[in-house]
């Protein structure tokens, strides 16, 4: 009699899955992660682009780098936009070619309010919530530089603002996306809007917890319906400390609570999770009760996100606790992520001098493993 080895295919990582609509190969995801590389003025996506993500093809599915959803929603330098026509034709492109490869691609929808600077603005103050300061740094033409006190924004800037996400994913399903992922995480406008140190509204949009996540419901709702079936996502970070001003209490991590029930009976392809930042001990692995809390909260199928390696992933997808892990840095220098994962190859290091830098070093020239 034969013994049985195991193989690569024993991962469940390596399993296909269902978000929503979006039939995946794998349940390795590809993380949005800023690169800086729509290097000209109308904030095209190139053809940097379209190689970049269609050397990442084989992930189970990719989540682009977030794009502004209108010029209001700039606060970082060459990051592309979604709302202008040269724009979508460029977007098209990558599309294109990471169908062309077998992939998956949905669009992430980016807005960071009060986290913006005048410099990205022409001059004129974010806005946010509430006239408070959310003590973030943005990425200027000049340079990192500290937030201001932003304006608030009105009833007609907030119904402008669902507006403006709701033609970016018409925009998005123009390009050829295979659906859309809003990003409401970290320091910028609907985490600024869910965090009650900066939202002190007294209107429709803040003042208890179903006031502060109304925008992003509202958003939600905009956004669905530009997409026939479950299509869209959300990424959230509960646990993550943007700013001082985004303290990680038991009463924040309640109100996401909330927050994740609310979204559980939308028509949601996927939550996307980040949880809790590592501490940098030797060994440590991502915590499971971080993800396993809103879990239970979530009906749908559920990404987690942040800090995991190939064992700790597949160990949290076996447990039950998600339906698939995104990665971000470990994508920078590994393009072949998921057939290093496979055959228990050694994942390279990105140097992240070359982040933000802008050009092909650093971002189309790591090899695949030989």
């Amino acid at each position: 009699m034969t013994a049985t080895l195991p193989t690569a295919l024993d991962q469940t990582l390596l399993h296909g899955t269902r978000l929503g609509e979006l039939r995946l190969p794998n349940r390795v995801v590809m993380a949005p992660l800023t690169r800086a590389r729509a290097d000209n003025p109308g904030l095209v996506p190139t053809e940097l682009h379209a190689a970049y993500y269609g050397q990442r093809a084989s992930a189970g599915l990719i989540v682009t780098e977030g794009t502004w959803v209108s010029e209001r929603a700039i606060g970082f330098v060459n990051v592309p936009g979604g709302y202008s026509e040269a724009q979508v034709a460029g977007w098209r492109r990558v599309t294109d070619v990471v169908h062309a490869l077998g992939g998956r691609i949905v669009q992430q929808l980016w807005h960071t309010g009060a986290a913006s600077h005048p410099d990205h603005l022409g001059g004129a103050l974010p806005a946010g919530p509430s006239a408070v300061d959310p003590r973030a740094k943005t990425f200027t033409p000049g340079g990192f530089k500290e937030t201001l006190t932003p304006r608030e924004m009105t009833g007609d800037d907030i119904r402008a603002t669902v507006a403006e996400f709701r033609t970016a994913a018409a925009n998005a399903r123009r390009a050829g996306f295979d659906g859309v992922e809003i990003g409401a995480l970290g320091a910028f406008l609907f985490a600024q809007f869910l965090n009650p140190r900066l939202n002190h509204r007294a209107d429709a949009y803040g003042g208890d917890r179903a006031g502060r996540r109304r925008l992003l419901l509202d958003v939600v709702d905009a956004v669905a319906a530009e997409w026939e079936g479950r299509r869209v996502g959300v990424r959230l970070s509960p646990y993550m400390a943007a700013t001082d001003r985004f303290v990680v209490d038991e009463e924040l991590l309640a109100d996401y609570e909330e927050v994740v029930t609310v979204l559980s009976d939308r028509r949601l392809a996927y939550l996307h999770l980040r949880g809790p930042d590592l501490v940098g001990r030797p060994g440590e692995a991502p915590s499971f009760e971080a993800f396993a809390r809103y879990r239970k909260r979530f009906e749908g199928p559920l990404i987690a996100n942040n800090g995991f390696d190939r064992d700790s992933a597949n160990a949290l997808v076996e447990a039950g606790f998600a339906d698939a892990v995104s990665f971000a840095t470990h994508f920078v220098a590994n393009p072949d992520l998921v057939s290093r994962f496979a055959l228990g190859r050694d994942l390279a290091a990105g140097d992240p001098a070359t982040y933000y830098q802008g050009g092909a070093e650093g971002y189309v020239d790591y090899p695949a493993a030989g």
